[in-house]
């Protein structure tokens, strides 16, 4: 099994004529876990769209490919198949879908090998209570979820934790070769920030090098806990700097205005 790989090059991007994204280039490897960081407006939440394409945003200059394939040429729902996932900063709510029945079927989607029944029915990869038993209940109790919680509508009346926390066991159950992280911390508490990194951080330890984390956040804290390999500022729709744990160190100390939004790397 090869490592995936997410490459963007150069990406320009703009909404309603106004460029946001200008000369993005990032690589994320599987097995690493990289974080970016920047100030309200600075283009974080447009990257991460860009990514799995919301069609508010257009592609004016570059290119994104995973594993040499190019994304860009994908519908969003291809784009996960294909292995990416995007955590929302502000998750959608599914009235009337429990989110174990919402994960079955995302399962199956992205593990269906293309095999039919005599009736011309879609085989699952793994019936409901298989998948229950075996996938979705121990993701949940690695959370600190119980079984309320995965039967309930997707996000529908839950707490901005409890939000963030669906979105985790999202990831836990789909596996992605690239996930990328929205602001996962905005909203939490000290104690669901912990839950919610340290959650990650487990997934991506038992997928070893078969995924990849972005993590975009504005604090400190969700990084304590997730280490990340590499540190990313980005200012004006650019990435001005990258660096380890020290870059976020400075941040704290310094906060944005140190970073020059005409000096890229």
């Amino acid at each position: 099994m090869t490592t995936p790989q997410l490459i963007i090059n150069n990406l320009h991007a703009s909404t309603e004529g106004k460029e946001i994204l200008k000369g993005i280039s990032l690589t994320i490897n599987g097995g690493e876990i990289h974080a970016i960081m920047g100030p309200n407006g600075s283009g974080k939440s447009t990257l991460s769209n860009c990514i799995m394409g919301h069609p508010s945003y257009e592609i004016t200059a570059g290119t994104i490919t995973l594993d040499g394939k190019n994304v860009l040429e994908m519908s969003v729902d291809e784009r996960a198949k294909a292995g990416l996932f995007l955590s929302f900063q502000y998750p959608t709510t599914i009235t009337g879908v429990p989110l174990a029945n919402f994960l079955h079927t995302a399962y199956n989607e992205l593990h269906w090998n293309g095999e039919r029944d005599k009736l011309g029915k879609k085989k699952q990869a793994a019936p409901y209570t298989q998948f229950y038993k075996t996938q979705l209940l121990p993701a949940a109790q690695n959370l600190d979820a119980d079984e309320s919680f995965i039967r309930r509508s997707v996000n529908d009346g839950l707490s901005g934790g409890e939000k963030k926390k669906s979105e985790i066991l999202q990831l836990a159950v789909l596996k992605p070769k690239i996930a990328i992280l929205d602001e996962t911390d905005s909203g939490l508490d000290i104690d669901s920030i912990r839950i919610v990194a340290k959650g990650v951080k487990k997934i991506f330890e038992e997928q070893q090098k078969q995924m990849g984390v972005l993590v975009i956040t504005h604090y400190q804290r969700i990084l304590q806990y997730l280490e990340p390999d590499f540190v990313h500022v980005m200012v004006d729709g650019k990435i001005v700097e990258s660096g380890k744990n020290e870059l976020v160190e400075k941040l704290e100390k310094s906060g944005y205005s140190t970073f020059q939004t005409n000096k890229t790397i």
